[in-house]
């Protein structure tokens, strides 16, 4: 039977995929508190609908960072894309360029920045950065990024070290033979080994991401480019505050999925603190736990600007490369459009708080 929501690309994707890379994209930090709280913080939020509205016509688009797109929903920055499927990060982007979305091309990716940009031309993405100890290393693939036309950085910062995650220690995660980071090729920085006990994720990054990164770094990284700076990786509305204060265009409300530091707040429950803080000086993005259209609904109606969604693009694709993505990218847009005429609110700009309770 094909998938009729996301949940069946889930149950699909777990029957083709290898346990370690299953466990791996699925899995999150400590007891995956946090992982299954993200979608339990959307299923709890109550839709007031309004009805006798003309929804005849519905309009699902809008713009991200100025940038228009179909509809308010991006690909979340998920590493090594190649491990559900061999056409990886550029099946991604051609899915997302025909869907009129913004794809978040990962640093970890299984294929180079420039490649995913090859794949799609006419696509928008954005380039999610991590720090590296070697500046350089950092400035060199801003300024690839910047070449090669994304439209934005996207900064993670809730990852100075990996999250402890229990399935990837008891399957010594380590990338599949050919496979490495495929963006930090030249720099001998691109293969991950496999380490004696463990994740080798772990081991890799502790001796190559920059765990002492302050603020000081967002008002660095902005001097490398014109590129806008997304945050991601806010959680409270303190550091909401101080990403504004450092020039940030954008600020992605995460967690990392779970997969960082168990039992934070779900995202829906930060997103209004965050929001009520910033949501008039910068756009507000959210992820985490999305898997309905009602739940797109539900994070517009607080205040974000649109949503990343991560993990069911991945099961798509393991399920069916590009054609996969594509079917999951539908699936939300035909559940938003439906959601949205339910409603009464037939256009995104007429989505507001009054909508959740």
């Amino acid at each position: 039977m094909d998938p009729v929501n996301l949940d069946d690309f889930e149950q699909a994707a777990q029957q083709c995929l290898p346990q370690l890379v299953y466990d791996y994209y699925a899995g999150g930090a400590g007891d995956e508190i946090t992982v299954r709280e993200n979608r339990a913080g959307w299923q709890s939020l109550r839709l007031r609908p309004r009805v006798l509205v003309d929804v005849a016509q519905r309009n699902l688009g809008t713009t991200v960072l100025g940038v228009p797109v179909s509809m308010p929903i991006l690909t979340a920055p998920c590493a090594f894309n190649s491990m559900a499927h061999p056409d990886g990060e550029p099946a991604v982007a051609r899915a997302a360029t025909a869907a009129g979305i913004m794809q978040v091309v990962s640093t970890a990716g299984t294929h180079s920045l420039e490649e995913v940009a090859a794949a799609a031309p006419q696509g928008n993405r954005w380039f999610q950065l991590y720090c590296y100890r070697d500046r350089n290393v950092t400035q060199w693939l801003v300024e690839r990024a910047a070449a090669a036309g994304y439209k934005a950085l996207c900064l993670t910062v809730d990852a100075p070290l990996v999250g402890r995650r229990d399935r990837d220690t008891r399957n010594r995660f380590a990338l599949p033979q050919g496979m490495c980071w495929k963006n930090l090729e030249g720099v001998g920085l691109e293969q991950m080994e496999a380490a004696p006990d463990g994740s080798a994720l772990v081991h890799y990054i502790s001796t190559i991401w920059d765990s002492s990164l302050t603020w000081e770094a967002v008002e660095w990284l902005r001097g490398l480019s014109k590129l806008p700076l997304v945050i991601k990786g806010v959680l409270t509305a303190e550091d909401a505050r101080l990403a504004v204060e450092h020039g940030a265009s954008g600020i992605v409300v995460s967690n990392h999925g779970g997969r960082q530091l168990d039992c934070v707040p779900s995202t829906a429950e930060a997103l209004v603190e965050v929001v009520d803080e910033v949501g008039g000086e910068v756009e507000v993005f959210v992820d985490g736990g999305i898997r309905r259209g009602g739940d797109v609904l539900k994070a517009l109606a607080l205040g974000a600007r649109a949503v990343l969604v991560g993990r069911p693009y991945l099961w798509g694709l393991a399920v069916g490369g590009e054609s996969g993505v594509a079917k999951v990218l539908k699936t939300l847009r035909d559940e938003l459009d439906l959601d949205m005429a339910l409603c009464g609110r037939p256009t995104i700009a007429s989505i507001d708080r009054t909508l959740v309770k």
